[in-house]
């Protein structure tokens, strides 16, 4: 078995290397990511008002997460492909916080976990709602970008705090 505190990307001599999760058992994983994207206040009155000159910002930006989700192996190096069962973006206002709170869920039965799907999920499709209003103000935020929670594999339930 490996020390918990080694680094499971390096080969001994330091060299980078993908795990190999050949010898896992598959167990059914699951990752929820959010982000939050953070408007000036007049911004957002109009972001929910759908007057925003790309028109509709919510569909592109749950099918862009939808979409990062199933390639994050092309964009994180060390990454497996993923045949993932399941991906959920959702997006929420936050009213008084003058935000839209991004979601994403993704689920599978296999050898390694889903955080990073789930994480570069969020993160795009909050990249893509900025994009979609950045004509409206360059000051719009993607803030706290993180993992909600997780289950399955060798480390089981954790829950953000």
């Amino acid at each position: 078995m490996s020390d918990p505190n080694e680094l499971s990307h390096l080969d001994p001599s330091g060299r980078s290397k993908m795990v190999d999760v050949g010898g896992k058992s598959p167990t059914l994983r699951l990752a929820e990511a959010e982000a939050r994207v953070v408007f000036p206040p007049s911004v957002f009155d109009q972001v929910l008002a759908g007057n925003v000159p790309k028109g509709g910002v919510v569909e592109p930006a749950r099918i862009a997460g939808i979409q990062a989700a199933k390639a994050t192996s092309s964009l994180i190096p060390m990454c497996h492909p993923l045949a993932l069962e399941q991906v959920d973006v959702t997006i929420e206002a936050q009213v008084a916080a003058h935000a839209l709170v991004v979601r994403c869920c993704c689920r599978l039965h296999g050898r390694t976990g889903v955080e990073m799907e789930a994480m570069t999920g969020a993160a795009v499709a909050a990249l893509t709602l900025y994009d979609m209003t950045k004509a409206l103000d360059k000051g719009i935020r993607i803030e706290g970008v993180h993992l909600r929670r997780k289950s399955g594999g060798k480390s089981g339930e954790w829950t953000a705090q």
